[in-house]
């Protein structure tokens, strides 16, 4: 089947061969958070907050950093591609109690250890969020000083962390600051808040480091639950704070209203800035995260950074948590279906496309993306997995065995 499809794509100028090649090489950045429900292994750690939920129960939550670890090494098993690991603050590794203001790179050193074994880099997020001091929602716009300025030694603490997670894993790790503050009703004073933060911004990336070790990050949000109202960190605010201080934007592709498309902002944001991230989830209604699936929008996503050549411009993350089934399905399900998504976008006759839209052939543009649909994308997707030596379409029974020998012994 493998030769037959890569028959059909060579008469359409598409080398297969290639295309798996490639995609093998470009790394995604799987995310800790999907195992626990975003918990982390903070010992007061309270419930969620900042307009995240994590709905369901489950059975098999990972508990501590042993079943995290076996957890990831498992979906790992299931996934093809280059890998990378996404962390939260809140997983820091260490018997201390220690405020989130305080942590350092040796509360992280379990996890290089464990990454460097294999063969993965590390992403890194501040967590303004499920603390006693974003209670009220607002972190480092708040009008309290003692507020802000505890926040802004927290992303101080965490931008150091990943510096030297960048240096000692010998590729750059990304570090994202989101916040949750925002107002549930019409607010007052809109400006205000936002040049608060602006100055809090502004103390945290006073401290320099080597651009080899670090990319630094701002991600934007349309709302959160309770903070429907006003959103301190809009779109808006973070491309213009960026473009202004020499960072780089975050696209979380669940943080815009339904009717937006990260696919059509990407590159917006290509045109002018040297890189970009983004937060790869699936909304319905709102910022559900849902899990992934191969839909048109993830396509397109997908398109747009290899069409623009932009493998090395787009760092890519994964950000959705589901409790209401196995965690390590959706885990795999969405990562599987990025990758198909990036398979998908490799498969196709960029350059030709292009020159049509050029020629202004519009007709002709259309009646071949649409032929380009039925071609024998699967066959590729299989050849691809076996290469990669991970399960094709039978995958879920890794899935039940693993339920079956570990998930269902945790209480």
């Amino acid at each position: 089947m493998y030769k037959e499809a890569m028959e059909v794509y060579k008469k359409w100028g598409v080398d297969t061969e290639k295309a798996i090649k490639k995609c093998a090489t470009i790394p995604v950045s799987l995310h800790c958070w999907q195992g626990d429900d975003v918990t982390g292994f903070e010992k007061s750690a309270g419930p969620l907050s900042g307009g995240i939920q994590a709905t369901g129960n489950y059975p098999g939550k990972a508990r501590n950093k042993d079943e995290l670890q076996s957890d990831l090494d498992m979906v790992y098993s299931l996934i093809p591609g280059k890998k990378r690991l996404n962390l939260h603050t809140h997983y820091a590794i260490t018997d201390e109690s220690v405020g989130r203001d305080m942590v350092e790179p040796r509360h992280f050193e379990p996890w290089l250890k464990w990454a460097k074994k294999r063969g993965i880099g590390i992403d890194f997020n501040a967590t303004p969020f499920s603390h006693p001091m974003a209670a009220s929602g607002l972190t480092l716009s708040s009008p309290d000083k003692k507020v802000r300025e505890y926040w802004i030694r927290h992303c101080k603490a965490t931008r150091k962390i990943a510096a030297w997670f960048g240096e000692k894993q010998g590729s750059p790790c990304l570090h994202d600051i989101w916040i949750p503050d925002g107002i549930k009703d019409v607010p007052a004073d809109r400006l205000g808040p936002r040049e608060r933060l602006r100055d809090a911004l502004d103390e945290i990336y006073s401290v320099k480091y080597n651009k080899e070790y670090i990319v630094d990050v701002v991600e934007s949000k349309l709302f959160g639950i309770g903070l429907e109202s006003y959103t301190t960190g809009s779109s808006d605010f973070y491309i213009a704070y960026a473009a202004s201080r020499g960072i780089y934007m975050l696209l979380d592709n669940g943080h815009f209203h339904p009717t937006e498309l990260v696919s059509d902002k990407i590159s917006s944001l290509l045109s002018i800035f040297d890189k970009m991230a983004l937060h790869v989830t699936r909304s319905v209604r709102w910022d559900s995260d849902h899990v992934v699936l191969f839909e048109d929008e993830i396509k397109e996503i997908a398109k747009e950074i290899i069409r623009n050549k932009a493998e090395d411009k787009v760092l890519i993350g994964l950000d959705y948590f589901d409790a209401s089934i196995n965690r390590i399905a959706a885990w795999a399900v969405g990562a599987r279906n990025f990758q198909k998504a990036l398979l998908n976008a490799l498969l196709i006759p960029h350059a030709d496309l292009k020159k049509l839209q050029d020629s202004e052939n519009y007709s002709k543009l259309l009646a071949m993306q649409e032929e380009l649909k039925t071609l024998p994308f699967g066959a590729v997707w299989d050849e691809y997995l076996a290469r990669q030596k991970v399960p094709g379409a039978d995958w879920y029974g890794e899935v039940e065995k693993y339920e079956k020998e570990v998930l269902s012994k945790r209480k």
